[in-house]
């Protein structure tokens, strides 16, 4: 089932059915995020299901959607994924309230987690009111993950409180960037890779998308501290070994905002909240 919201010149499509993905943002007519036309056509249908494996089995829609973190296949206190079928792409139960459609996934038992994204449309764009509670028996130390996937081809600009950023994963190479006082450029580049920005100002725009967040000076972020990440991929021959066969469909750029580690104990959740402005 395709969900729309609608205000002014802007609109919202998300699948609850494919991990509460918001699949669409479009301004005017014009689509802002990246999602995958092999998969989906213009009015997001397409077959949903739910999707396991290795990287390089992952079923990429595209989008906006929410993952735990730590990435990482070493322990159980890692997330191994994408692909995940509860969390990111198992059925999510819907519940519309004027402007705000909440979707809520099914406990997963691997992380003890159960999500709930809640996206509200605003005049000029929209917020993300993300949430995790624990439903397990036993405590849990997870983090929110939201990544928004665009159509590659452009420069990022992120705001910084202090000039650090760093290299996460380089799986063709690092992306290139420069700092001009307190804003990261990263521009369009094709290689395969993640840059972490422990030292972001809580903003990051691309295109006619900006994404504010709080960013907890005291928290204790993953990655070597990043409230921020910014991935770029592009296709390749073919794929990559040594990240699990991953395989890039497109040019994209994921714009990946990170709440601080959380110790949960059971019953207990934590949230984090992310607006998109769209300017004209």
């Amino acid at each position: 089932m395709v969900t729309w919201l609608e205000r002014g010149d802007l609109r919202l499509g998300l699948v609850p059915e494919l991990g509460g993905r918001l699949l669409s943002v479009r301004h005017r007519g014009a689509e802002l995020l990246w999602r995958n036309p092999a998969l989906l056509d213009d009015d997001l249908r397409g077959e949903y299901a739910p999707n396991a494996g290795r990287m390089g089995d992952w079923v990429n829609y595209g989008g906006d959607k929410t993952w735990p973190a730590p990435q990482g296949w070493a322990g159980p206190d890692q997330w191994p994924g994408p692909p995940d079928p509860v969390l990111d792409s198992g059925p999510y139960a819907l519940v519309l309230d004027g402007d705000t459609a909440t979707m809520t996934s099914a406990p997963d038992p691997r992380t003890g987690l159960r999500f709930t994204r809640a996206i509200t449309i605003l005049d000029d764009g929209y917020r993300l009111d993300l949430r995790a509670e624990n439903v397990s028996e036993r405590p849990v130390r997870w983090a929110l993950w939201n990544v928004t996937q665009l159509p590659g081809g452009g420069s990022v600009t992120a705001g910084l409180r202090r000039p650090e950023v760093v290299a996460l994963v380089a799986g063709t190479g690092s992306p290139m960037y420069t700092v001009d006082g307190d804003r990261l450029v990263v521009p369009a580049q094709d290689v395969v890779g993640k840059l972490g920005v422990p030292g972001s100002a809580g903003w990051v725009t691309y295109g006619a998308l900006t994404l504010s967040f709080a960013v907890d000076p005291a928290g204790e972020y993953p990655d070597e501290g990043s409230p921020l990440e910014i991935w770029l991929e592009h296709p390749l021959p073919s794929p990559l070994a040594e990240l699990g066969d991953l395989d890039p469909p497109a040019r994209i750029v994921e714009l990946e905002v990170l709440g601080p580690l959380t110790t949960l104990d059971p019953g207990a959740s934590m949230s984090l909240t992310c607006t998109g402005i769209v300017r004209a």
